[in-house]
């Protein structure tokens, strides 16, 4: 089991687990406490995080803004892929690509998702993995969809 997986499952158990880990996560990359993720899900092959429709996130329209959904897509992302990735390969984003469909008007659920048989690839010289990521209102409305881009690796020397 990663780090990441283990340390969910022991803290999600626990009162307000969840906000620690969402905290301690927001620490791993700095820029991701600027939309104060909530994770809600994770595990192999599917992360999901919650932003909150709060001003520091707003645009001009008063919505919320498109870095912060892809702050949140990306972070929803990381987590699936460390919760994922088998110990013996690393990964890195390689690219994103996002439409942004409807207004974001509400809070925002990012959700990750990949399938088990893509992690176990040959990975030769490296290859790319590409990761759904999708942002959705409180009323089941996309926001946001797309794919981010890994590129995976063996795990080399220390």
């Amino acid at each position: 089991m990663t780090a990441v997986l283990d340390l969910w499952r022991k803290t999600s158990a626990l009162p307000l687990g969840t906000r620690a880990f969402s905290l301690a996560f927001s620490q791993k990359a700095p820029y991701f406490a600027s939309i104060r993720p909530r994770f809600t899900v994770i595990e192999p092959d599917r992360a999901e995080l919650v932003i909150r429709k709060r001003r520091r996130v707003h645009n001009h329209l008063g919505t919320v803004h498109a870095i912060a959904l892809c702050n949140g897509l990306e972070a929803a992302m990381g987590a699936l892929a460390e919760a994922t990735i088998p110990r013996d390969r690393r990964w890195i984003p390689k690219g994103m690509e996002v439409a942004y469909t409807a207004k974001a008007t509400t809070d925002i659920t990012c959700i990750a998702e990949t399938d088990p048989e893509q992690w176990t690839a040959d990975p030769g010289d490296g290859y790319d993995l590409p990761v759904r990521v999708r942002g959705v209102r409180t009323d089941g409305t996309v926001v946001v969809e797309g794919e981010i881009r890994l590129w995976v690796t063996e795990r080399t020397g220390a």
